[in-house]
């Protein structure tokens, strides 16, 4: 039988951010377990894995009943945290350090050379994380299974019930009737994070009905087994270039490109329409009006010789059910001159169009482009660092200085700007997420306490309307596994906020078979931060996250194995049920495609039994790497 080949060993060479080559058979191909001449022997429980008691001594006391702590999750080696780097959870301009996975290190204040890096860069611009540089692979290699070193020992009485209470823990959390979260860290952080007080969900919930916020209207299918619609190359650049952008309207898949902004066929993805742009799309707006309206920030002009890197100072609004460019214009701030705004984000909520950045935020109609406000200058130094759309808008408020910030949340009037509430974040908060608006949920790293580049340490429940904050959610680093950009306040992934609860990955850990990885989607209640009884399993060897909610259900993507293709679920937010929406093709060719996307760099559009998955950087291409790269990859289901 053929065996899984090995995973690369050493750290990529030949620059800044450089690929290695994938090993042969594919990007994410496992360790094989090793050969052994003396016979199969049984695999210990992994010590510390998530879920799986550690086996007690011989004079232990009997077990608490709460499991382990998860192992290090998300493709780092185990016992090694991820190391700080440009991107999700560190402040711009800090470099990575080596390891495997992570490019070299640059020499301080000298960006080198290399792959995914620009030539060339203004001073004080740090290099972009190039395509193809995940902080998290969507699959890490299986490991091969731990020989047992006491497995010829016969156990005393008292031991023999030790074991066998430890074994009634395991089978009453693998079958979702009680589940931990466990406090073993929780000493080490801010006592003030666990003010929801107990970490220990609750068991015996009635579990049936309909979710809060109702039914969703994904349906089950006959048949879930998909093939592939369409792919859609690189854009040849010779820089790194953001392609952040991409949306369902009920016609039409649209997704940004070079210097436009396309809409392709669902099934076929021949081209619709495209709308040319002055310059290269640097920000777009997660959310659309329901008539299919949203907006962008874009640079203004193409690069040249004389300007390389264009300003960000363009905001635009898109009809995506007509192909229009409705009116694009920049703005000027009170203490800029006459310089246009520079804005780092942009999003939509109803009717209003809201821009922000390091020089302040403006807003603007939807329809018509008419400013609602614009940056102003205030004694304090403060400024809006960026917005949160959707249902509501919120604001991520940024005063005092560079080395001590004070960061406040507001929810706003989205017509005049005015604030409606204010909750100042606590102090050791440098940047702050906006997840989600209605209801109003905020992540932060708070001290930089996460330890793994996530972003997240807590998430805080802040009721919209007094300001007063609901509870503080404590979410270790080696327990959950979303994701937020700290420096971008509405970047947050793989994760969901519905019927009054946030739900959130576990870290990858050693599954019950052989070798493998998996993990689950468990949430909290956003009312009284306790963990529910919430637990959906990705199943051996498969890992998962939540793209979004649909009505009450969440839609999750099933990370593969290296044999198979990825799946798309819908969980029941009554039940916790799980139905397969889709299954994707286990072809090496496709495997390859579909699995050069990672989670970070992602953005993963499901609806009507199409999958969505497209880049949102792309560099210079470099090594065999390229050959599975793609702009999109699009799955439809028969």
């Amino acid at each position: 039988m053929t065996q899984p080949p090995q995973p690369p060993n050493e750290p990529p060479q030949g620059g800044f951010g450089a690929p290695q080559d994938p090993p042969p058979g594919g990007f994410g191909a496992p360790t094989p377990p090793p050969a052994d001449p003396f016979g199969k022997q049984p695999a210990t429980p992994p010590a510390g894995g998530f879920g799986a008691p550690t086996p007690p001594p011989a004079d232990a006391q009997p077990p608490a009943g709460a499991p382990q702590q998860p192992g290090p999750g998300y493709g780092y080696p185990q016992g090694q945290p991820p190391q700080p780097g440009y991107g999700y959870g560190y402040p711009q301009g800090q470099p990575p350090q080596p390891g495997y996975g992570y490019p070299q290190a640059p020499v301080p204040g000298q960006p080198q050379q290399g792959y995914g890096v620009p030539q060339g860069l203004p001073p004080g611009q740090p290099p972009l994380q190039g395509y193809g540089y995940p902080t998290t692979p969507m699959q890490q290699p299986p490991q091969p299974p731990q020989q047992n070193g006491n497995g010829g020992k016969k156990l005393s009485t008292q031991m023999q019930i030790i074991v066998a209470a430890s074994v009634a823990v395991v089978l009453i959390v693998a079958g979702g009737i009680w589940y931990s979260s466990g406090s073993g860290d929780d000493d080490k952080k801010d006592k003030a994070s666990q003010s929801s007080g107990s970490t220990e969900g609750k068991g015996g919930e009635n579990k049936g009905g309909t979710a809060p916020d109702g039914a969703g209207t994904e349906k089950a299918p006959d048949d879930p087994k998909s093939t592939v619609a369409f792919q859609l190359p690189l854009p040849k650049v010779t820089d790194v270039t953001k392609v952040d952008g991409s949306w369902l309207t009920d016609k039409a898949y649209v997704k940004t490109g070079l210097n436009e902004v396309v809409a392709y066929d669902p099934a076929k993805g021949t081209k619709l329409w495209s709308i040319p742009l002055a310059g290269q799309v640097c920000a777009a707006s997660r959310h659309m009006s329901k008539d299919y309206r949203t907006a962008i920030a874009f640079q203004q002009s193409k690069p040249s010789k004389a300007t390389k890197y264009p300003p960000c100072n363009q905001i635009g609004a898109l009809d995506l059910k007509t192909g229009k460019l409705l009116w694009s214009k920049s703005v000027t701030a009170a203490t800029s001159g006459d310089a246009p705004v520079r804005f780092d984000e942009v999003t939509v909520s109803g009717t209003t169009v809201a821009a922000g950045g390091t020089e302040g935020g403006a807003a603007f109609d939807l329809n018509t482009g008419a400013e609602r406000w614009k940056p102003k200058a205030t004694t304090d130094g403060c400024y809006d660092r960026g917005y949160g759309g959707g249902e509501a808008l919120a604001v991520v408020r940024k005063c005092g200085t560079y080395d001590d910030p004070q960061l406040v949340i507001q929810a706003l009037n989205p017509t005049s700007g005015a604030p409606i509430s204010s909750y100042k974040m606590p102090p050791g908060v440098d940047y702050a997420s906006i997840v989600s608006t209605k209801p109003l949920v905020v992540a932060a790293d708070v001290g930089d306490t996460a330890g793994d580049g996530s972003g997240i340490s807590d998430f805080f429940s802040i009721d919209a309307s007094t300001g007063k904050l609901l509870t503080r959610i404590a979410a270790d680093g080696e327990k959950y596994a979303a994701r937020c950009a700290s420096t971008e306040v509405e970047s947050c992934s793989q994760l969901a906020v519905g019927n009054n609860r946030i739900y959130v990955p576990t870290e990858d850990h050693e599954g019950s078979g052989d070798y493998g990885d998996t993990n689950e989607i468990v949430s909290f209640d956003l009312t009284t931060g306790k963990p529910t009884s919430d637990r959906a399993d990705a199943g051996d060897r498969y890992t998962m996250f939540p793209i979004r909610m649909d009505g009450g259900n969440i839609i999750a993507y099933r990370v593969p194995p290296y044999d198979k293709g990825g799946q798309v679920v819908s969980i029941d937010g009554a039940t916790f049920k799980q139905t397969v929406l889709m299954e994707n093709p286990s072809d090496e060719s496709i495997r390859d495609a579909e699995t050069s996307f990672t989670p970070d760099y992602t953005e993963f559009r499901y609806g009507d039994g199409h999958l969505y998955l497209s880049s949102t950087m792309v560099s210079k291409p470099s090594g065999s790497l390229d050959t599975s790269r793609r702009l999109v990859v699009s799955f439809s289901r028969d």
